[in-house]
């Protein structure tokens, strides 16, 4: 049976009502402030694991995919430059692994940067998944192979 509370309303005087005329202390942000959030996070998550494969797999495409990385995410964080990874000695039997969140956060980021009409993030995003793609076919070639 429903038993009416004893205590008072949390929300009663609320600093953070909506009711109608009422101001509220919290920030708001518009809907492409939180899309450039989103993808900055995607792109930096992406960039550390690029960093990451950098260091068992070293190539000039995952330096320069780290590089257009790190530029998005400055430009969307207004000029504030992303922590980088240390590259590691990660080992051999984690590249797929790495490869295939690599690629998941790649398509991430592709669909924050499409929902938000950015070019520039959005085909550096689709470079990525096709580069996470095929690194992740040849292990499979590899492993079939051997």
């Amino acid at each position: 049976m429903y038993e009416p509370n004893r205590t008072p309303s949390s929300h009663k005087g609320s600093v953070h009502s909506t009711m109608a005329g009422t101001t509220s202390d919290f920030p708001h942000r518009s809907r492409e402030e939180e899309l450039d959030i989103q993808l900055a996070g995607h792109l930096s998550a992406l960039l550390a694991v690029t960093d990451e494969l950098r260091g068992p797999a070293p190539s000039a495409d995952l330096d320069g995919a780290a590089a257009r990385l790190a530029q998005q995410v400055t430009r969307l964080r207004g000029g504030r430059t992303p922590a980088r990874a240390a590259t590691s000695a990660a080992r051999e039997s984690r590249l797929a692994a790495l490869h295939q969140r690599a690629h998941s956060l790649a398509g991430r980021a592709l669909v924050v940067a499409a929902s938000r009409a950015d070019t520039k993030a959005a085909i550096l995003a689709a470079e990525r998944m096709e580069a996470h793609a095929a690194a992740l076919a040849e292990e499979q070639e590899l492993s079939t192979a051997g």
